[in-house]
């Protein structure tokens, strides 16, 4: 028993280490969006802007961005990821059967006893039960093993360092807030620090009308500010609208590489209901609750509607003609 002790032991300051690691790109961005708090409050408003008028505006409204990008941020990263149900994990005894088959075809056959009464559609490429082997569970469609998190996670779209957590189901509304959210941040601050930084670039190192009695470290600031700004408004605007265009086909980050596969054959757009019904999935049927962090998604997050294809719909009606004839 020692020697077992001995090794959980020394696992557990190694998983601990490993956790911290994780959390230092979350780190980073908090101090780059604490430091751009102070260089815009005070560095600009306070110690630059001279009109108190000019200065009530800057601050509203940078305070509205601000606040609405933070929500976003903090629920995209605490909001707890979509677990498996307890429904898709296998009783012992299925368990014990399927690691003692002799072949592939009884795993499936025991797999596909099992999961005739869960709402999947989603399948391998040989027809088989989606299986998690780390799990140890029938996967729900569109769920994905994280490495990261070690666990399955139900609509996986990736799994983001910058928020130290997956982006799934029950975020997925919450990243895509806080990607717009953080690029009109990053827009206002670019575009309000503009003059400034004119002023700044050109040398009016005494022109109190555009500078005020800014010193060289405030200056550097206000020229730092506006770098970083432009710098993430570019970074995000690609990110933000990309995920954007995933959400008007009703596609995840994993399926845009590899197209889910169906009873039918792979098919990129088995999900995609319209550009109108894919947005009210993720976003929920409230439009007042649509820019607000808030959870309003539908479903949940075990089946999806599928896409009625035009042969799947003459199939059904070939069916229908044969059982009247």
């Amino acid at each position: 028993m020692a020697p077992e002790a001995g090794k959980d032991a020394s696992r557990g300051p190694c998983q601990l280490c490993f956790r911290a690691i994780k959390w230092v790109p979350v780190l980073f961005i908090m101090c780059i969006v604490i430091w751009s708090y102070y260089a815009y409050v005070i560095q600009l408003c306070i110690y630059t802007v001279d009109s108190a008028t000019e200065k009530i505006i800057y601050l509203v409204v940078y305070h509205c961005f601000f606040v609405m990008f933070l929500w976003a941020y903090i629920q995209t990263i605490f909001t707890q990821i979509g677990r498996v149900p307890l429904s898709y994990k296998l009783p012992e005894g299925e368990l014990e059967r399927l690691t003692h088959c002799d072949n592939e075809e009884m795993q499936n056959n025991i797999l596909e006893r099992f999961s005739k009464d869960l709402p999947n559609v989603n399948c391998t490429i040989g027809g088989a039960a989606r299986y998690c082997e780390k799990c140890r569970h029938v996967k729900p469609d569109r769920a994905h093993h994280c490495s990261v998190c070690g666990e399955c996670v139900l609509k996986m779209d990736h799994h983001c360092p910058w928020v130290n957590n997956c982006v799934c189901y029950t975020n997925y509304k919450f990243f895509i807030l806080f990607l717009g959210y953080a690029l009109l941040y990053c827009i206002y601050v670019s575009m309000t620090t503009l003059q400034y930084f004119i002023a700044f670039w050109k040398g009016h190192r005494h022109n109190t009308d555009a500078l005020g009695n800014l010193d060289g470290m405030g200056r550097f600031h206000i020229l730092f500010l506006f770098f970083v700004a432009v710098m993430f408004a570019i970074s995000l605007a690609s990110l933000f609208f990309y995920h954007i265009y995933l959400v008007s086909v009703n596609r995840t980050t994993l399926e845009a590489f590899r197209a889910p596969i169906f009873f039918t054959g792979p098919d990129k757009n088995g999900f995609n209901l319209g550009r109108k019904k894919n947005f009210i999935e993720v976003f929920g049927e409230k439009p007042r609750l649509w820019l607000l962090p808030v959870f309003t998604t539908l479903g949940d997050g075990l089946s999806y509607e599928k896409r009625v294809r035009d042969e799947d719909m003459e199939g059904l009606l070939n069916e229908v003609r044969f059982e009247d004839e």
